[in-house]
């Protein structure tokens, strides 16, 4: 019985993305069709139940998927999926600076006519409030260059977060 408790936990603890390896991905995804579906792809077992970092990148991995999908129905289904997914992690980690993050990029990018942009204000204050508290570097580091090159934040914001 320990053995087959072994085995399933190894195979569930090596079959789970690396949220490391999701950052890298998620930044190339955004300008790349291939690399945004094996993303969707590597993420496709990721449920409400797991990390809810992930699940916000599932989330905004299908908001990437609308937009390399064909057909217009398509692509409402991908986003309001990808939306609600993101929402969803929001609601149980407000405090989470990374979930923030990814948000405030879907918003940025998102088109207007989905309606789907109205938290950048408050998560760019969210950020420029809890920067100070990350103690990751490799958080910070991602945190950072995404600030770098976002529309949301002056010129001046970005320069007091460096």
């Amino acid at each position: 019985m320990k053995i087959l408790f072994f085995i399933v936990f190894i195979s569930l603890f090596l079959s789970s993305p690396k949220l490391e390896q999701v950052r890298i991905d998620y930044v190339k995804a955004v300008n790349d069709k291939e690399i945004t579906f094996q993303l969707n792809e590597d993420l496709s077992e990721i449920t409400k139940a797991d990390n809810k970092v992930l699940v916000a990148y599932k989330g905004a991995v299908l908001t990437l998927m609308a937009r390399f999908s064909k057909s217009t129905k398509e692509k409402k289904l991908f986003f309001k999926e990808g939306a609600k997914l993101i929402e969803f992690t929001i609601s149980e980690k407000p405090t989470d600076i990374e979930i923030r993050v990814i948000r405030l990029g879907v918003q940025e990018n998102s088109p207007k006519i989905v309606g789907y942009q109205k938290n950048k204000e408050e998560d760019k204050q969210f950020i420029i409030d809890h920067f100070k508290e990350v103690s990751s570097k490799e958080l910070k580091t991602y945190i950072k260059g995404f600030i770098k090159q976002s529309k949301t934040f002056s010129e001046e914001e970005k320069l007091a977060l460096n």
